[in-house]
């Protein structure tokens, strides 16, 4: 029994650079900032962000985040860069 042909995907590879040069290209004007740091220091950061620059004015939230080992937290911080 013989084994199908993958079909080439070098198509399917040139539309996805494609898109990631005009996402990357494009942006999105939020302003991004990731920190690591231990636990009550992220938090306290966090808090930090939400009082300097409020949610209902810069749409400021916690992108993402993610636990590392020592109890550190790994996490995206995103605000829009004025509150016009």
């Amino acid at each position: 029994m013989v084994s199908p042909v993958r079909p080439p995907l070098g198509g399917l590879k040139r539309q996805l650079e494609k898109t990631r040069r005009a996402r990357a290209s494009a942006g999105d004007s939020f302003v991004r900032e990731t920190f690591t740091l231990a636990r009550p220091e992220a938090r306290q950061k966090a808090r930090e962000w939400f009082e300097k620059y409020p949610k209902a004015a810069y749409w400021t939230q916690v992108e993402s985040w993610r636990q590392l080992p020592g109890d550190q937290i790994e996490f995206t911080m995103r605000r829009l860069p004025t509150a016009d």
